[in-house]
């Protein structure tokens, strides 16, 4: 028996925990994926302290439904364990709520039905964290027909999900993005995300194919693309896998001689040499890869729309089928494998110099938001560009900061598959920083 169906199964009245924890995987996810999270928790933090919900309705293909299907499970899952502890007399008083990837997003629009619902007012909300979650969605931060071209083709193979995370969706009548109504001042999902005691999140720096830094630290710059020119602050006590999130990163002040001009054509000989056997193999198999990824493609959509037809024709929804927004001042409108590799290989494009400055007004504060006594991070870094991203995602970066979120970068070395590697998706050797970024986590951040 898994540690979520214990929790669920054997609700013990002496245990009297009063704290619930709800950990959501991400894309392509089940909850086996979040094991080491739930076992860390769990040692941490007995059961006699602290209820542990890991959510399962979104697993597997499921994710592929959208933030707003998979939001509404999640909040079911969570209102029946609520409901279910109240009649064996263990009420739960607070609440803390944890997103893995996508599981972030699906995690920030549960909260907004939770808060909408009235629960915030009977509990009261302690931890939210997310875990290389893209915020931002994960639209490739460059100009010209490529970027175009891998926009729109991202974009439609992972069903409504895939068009949510690239931005191209139209949210049911507000004409506007799913994400961008999620960072709105004014919606239930940024009113209900301020009221929770902590807000962190962790963001790789480097080798994060699915959801790269900029995204998931809710930043307008990428100190982190070139390492060899930067040098990184990192915490004492989880060195070198934690950065300092009030200082992280800052430019090299001495720049490497450059060395003579055949040293570094034998080097780039070599590397290009040692390469040779891999472009080979990417040039053979991604038309295969490409093929049969589109065709998968096309079956898991067509079952996404049938299973959200469904969805929406179920009992119990009208709850969740509540106003959006608060009031009518809204904030301005405006793929696995290979394909992973991609997106990855493309370097960021940056806005023209001249208008990088218009990057301050991201620090702006929200009219419609209380303040706030959490000290955040500046998403801008005046000594790195400012990327190329839309209108809608600067001003996501400006709601989402003027809320407060505490950022941690992650500095993952042993292992490329650092999307994996944050929250030791398996056990792997390789994967041994992420229990560094575990323990930060449970031992610096997670209130009781």
């Amino acid at each position: 028996m898994s540690l979520e169906e214990s929790d669920r199964t054997s609700i013990d009245p002496q245990r009297r925990a009063d704290h619930l924890c709800v950990l959501v995987h991400g894309l392509w996810g089940t909850p086996s994926h979040l094991d080491y999270l739930a076992k860390s928790l769990r040692e941490k933090h007995p059961e006699d302290k602290l209820n542990i919900l890991v959510a399962k309705s979104n697993s597997g293909s499921y994710t592929y439904d959208g933030i707003e299907t998979g939001g509404e499970r999640v909040t079911q899952e969570v209102e029946e364990l609520l409901n279910e502890l109240i009649q064996a007399g263990t009420p739960i008083a607070k609440l803390s709520i944890v997103g893995y990837s996508l599981g972030g997003l699906i995690a920030r629009y549960a909260i907004g039905l939770l808060y909408s619902k009235g629960w915030f007012e009977k509990i009261k909300p302690i931890n939210f964290t997310t875990f290389a979650t893209p915020h931002l969605g994960v639209r490739t931060p460059l100009r010209g027909y490529h970027s175009q071209l891998w926009n729109a083709f991202g974009a439609r193979t992972l069903s409504s999900s895939g068009r949510q995370l690239f931005t191209i969706d139209t949210f049911r009548d507000t004409k506007r993005p799913i994400l961008s109504i999620l960072a709105d001042p004014s919606s239930i999902f940024i009113r209900a995300l301020s009221e929770f005691k902590t807000r962190n999140l962790y963001a790789n720096i480097v080798n994060d194919r699915s959801a790269p830094f900029y995204t998931t630290a809710i930043a307008s710059t990428d100190p982190f693309v070139d390492l060899d020119t930067v040098d990184l602050r990192t915490l004492d006590l989880y060195s070198p896998v934690i950065l300092d999130p009030e200082n992280p990163v800052s430019p090299k002040s001495t720049k490497e001689p450059l060395q003579p001009f055949y040293t570094r054509f034998a080097t780039g000989g070599q590397s290009l040499l040692t390469r040779i056997p891999l472009y080979t193999a990417l040039i053979a198999l991604i038309p295969v890869a490409t093929v049969a990824w589109t065709i998968n493609s096309g079956i898991q959509s067509f079952r996404s729309n049938k299973r959200i037809q469904l969805h929406e024709q179920g009992k119990g929804l009208d709850g969740y089928r509540i106003p959006l927004l608060m009031n009518g001042n809204s904030a301005r409108s405006a793929v696995g494998g290979a394909f992973r590799r991609v997106n990855s290989a493309h370097g960021h494009d940056y806005l023209p110099e001249s208008q990088d400055d218009d990057s301050d007004n991201l620090d702006a504060s929200a009219e419609d938001l209380p303040k706030l006594d959490l000290k955040r991070t500046s998403s801008r870094k005046a000594d790195f560009p400012t990327l190329a991203l839309s209108d809608e995602q600067f001003e996501m970066i400006r709601n989402l900061d003027n809320v407060g979120f505490k950022k941690y970068p992650v500095h993952i070395r042993n292992h490329r598959h650092t999307h994996a590697a944050i929250i030791v998706r398996m056990q792997k050797p390789g994967f041994d920083e992420g229990k560094v970024v575990v323990r930060h986590w449970l031992d610096e951040t997670f209130e009781l």
